[in-house]
């Protein structure tokens, strides 16, 4: 079992007292703005101050962040809180990067600020990870699927309607707490998928049975100096802070023995008529991660204080400045001032290959500390190219979802894949598109009045790959799959006259009415060629047509 460093005088006061409020190194008068609130708007007051926050570059680049949020004092083994295999950095073979609150639960990358929060992100063994897979937090009582010394995943005490539940070590219980209160704060706005612990609207946004659970394993398993240190390095990166680590308090004053009584913030440092700057943090680090050549990315940056005199002046210094640009070259101190602060944009646009520093520089406004700095850093890579990816059947067809597949290439280095998936039926058809970080993604919502079709896309770095071939997926399996590219479309006239359209010979020409049942079939269809049908709406597929044709006869 791993040991946990907590600060004695912590366990002490907490032994004595059974309340401890601990503000490290927070930035006076960050928490300023929650005095005098209570539950549901003190709960949205956090939700202001921490949601705006600087993204995480990129979701492959992780395991560099980690390294600074993720490895035991003084060594480089991995603090893992899901096994307790001694795996070593830099190397991230063996591990996961894993989302705590499960993706699948709000949408993976198509909420990227979410996707690539830090503060619900750490280093996991593969196989505990796909053990937890996306189930719920909760107490194993009955038979257990999987069990590594560190990690439970079983039958639960409750589970929100979920198979099973994963339960951390008791060492980990308040971390993963304090880490679910962070996420429904920071991201109360998000549309809940799966509701087996959240619940959808900006309070409580927690089910009750896991407000229960979370205030017990956040009682009993109280802040250590893991989470401290680990907030602190979150903070140099996205410009924002887990909450319910500086002031354990605040999950009792929104959901706890506390609620309906009006907070204080106990910061001791919270300032007078001294000139402030909240945010950023002093040694802050910009990371670009990597960017290909011929191209820009870009990443916000919040400007927050208190009494702040006059603008704050921004200057880019350093030996790689002109890689770096700035939207503005001063932030005037009304703007500043405000609850909500304001943002500046920072944009990369590499010159040549190879990495690039630098530092913006900020001044003025009345500080006594004199300039304050926030680091810089980019990579440039040469721009990709990328094969075409090679969409294969579906499988697993259930009466509302499906599991999309394709081949990778083998040689491509890909960030993700994007899926499109139309959505026919007797209305129209409505297109989708989600992203995948692996070869395979469950599509929902597969009605029984409705045929999909899906075809896939790699990105890397910004740049995407040509569209693959498209699969088409009916309930009875009767469309099996749509597989190459040429126009072919269509036409219908009254009388029932159906006119084909196509830039060469269609072969295999399959007709379906919306029930999925076959109703035609010819084997080669020639540009112009017509035939007649019964009134209605209709499917039609060719071997190598890339999207089918829904037609409506009359």
């Amino acid at each position: 079992m791993k040991q946990r460093y907590h600060i004695l005088p912590v366990i002490f006061l907490l032994a004595i007292a059974g309340v401890f409020r601990s503000f490290a190194a927070i930035p006076a008068g960050y928490y300023s703005s929650l005095k005098g609130k209570s539950e549901s708007e003190l709960k949205t007051a956090l939700y202001r101050i921490i949601n705006p926050h600087t993204l995480v570059s990129s979701y492959q680049n992780l395991p560099t962040y980690f390294q600074k949020t993720d490895v035991y004092p003084n060594s480089n083994r991995w603090w893992d809180m899901y096994s307790d295999i001694p795996l070593y950095a830099p190397s991230f073979k063996g591990l996961n990067r894993e989302h705590s609150l499960p993706k699948s639960w709000w949408g993976g990358l198509t909420n990227i600020p979410a996707y690539t929060d830090l503060n619900h992100l750490y280093p996991s063994e593969a196989a505990a990870n796909q053990a937890k897979s996306n189930y719920p937090l909760g107490k194993v009582v009955g038979s257990k699927r999987f069990d590594n010394g560190i990690s439970l995943v079983g039958v639960g005490e409750n589970s929100g309607g979920a198979a099973y539940v994963f339960e951390p070590a008791d060492e980990y219980k308040g971390d993963f707490a304090r880490t679910y209160f962070y996420m429904v704060t920071c991201y109360q706005d998000l549309d809940w998928k799966y509701t087996y612990m959240c619940r959808n609207g900006v309070y409580p946004s927690l089910q009750q049975w896991a407000i229960d659970l979370l205030l017990e394993w956040h009682r009993g398993d109280p802040v250590s100096q893991k989470e401290q240190d680990r907030n602190e390095q979150v903070f140099l990166v996205q410009n924002n802070r887990n909450p319910f680590i500086d002031d354990p308090e605040l999950a009792e004053y929104i959901w706890g023995d506390k609620k309906g009584q009006a907070y204080v913030p106990a910061d001791p440092s919270v300032p007078g008529a001294k000139a402030n700057l909240i945010t950023p943090p002093n040694g802050m680090t910009l990371d670009f991660s990597q960017t290909a050549l011929g191209m820009s990315s870009t990443a916000q940056v919040q400007f927050k204080g208190e009494n702040l005199v006059g603008s704050l002046e921004l200057s880019v210094g350093g030996a790689n400045r002109s890689c770096f640009t700035l939207s503005t070259d001063n932030v005037g101190a009304s703007a500043a001032n405000t609850v909500s602060g304001t943002w500046i944009t920072v944009t990369y646009t590499p010159q040549n290959v190879g990495e690039h520093t630098a530092n913006l520089i900020i001044t003025d406004g009345g500080l006594d500390e004199g300039s304050r700095i926030v680091q810089m850093r980019g990579e440039c890579l040469p721009k990709p190219t990328l094969s075409r990816v090679t969409a294969t059947p579906a499988t697993e067809i259930t009466d509302n979802s499906y599991i999309a597949n394709w081949e990778i290439p083998a040689d491509d280095v890909v960030d993700f894949y994007i899926v499109t998936i139309r959505r026919y039926n007797s209305a129209g058809v409505t297109v989708d598109e989600q992203v995948a970080e692996n070869n395979s993604l469950e599509i929902t919502g597969f009605a029984n009045d409705t045929y999909h079709t899906y075809s896939v896309r790699s990105s890397r770095l910004g740049v995407t790959s040509e569209e693959s071939n498209v699969i088409t997926v009916n309930h009875n399996a009767a469309i099996d799959y749509v597989n190459t590219d040429f126009p072919f479309a269509v036409e219908t006239y009254p009388g029932g006259i159906v006119r084909f359209r196509c830039s060469e010979t269609a072969e295999d020409v399959r007709i379906f009415d919306m029930t999925g049942r076959l109703t035609d079939r010819i084997d080669r269809v020639d540009d112009l060629q017509e035939i007649t049908l019964p009134a209605g709406v209709y499917v039609v597929t060719a071997r190598n047509a890339r999207v089918p044709a829904r037609i409506v006869v009359y």
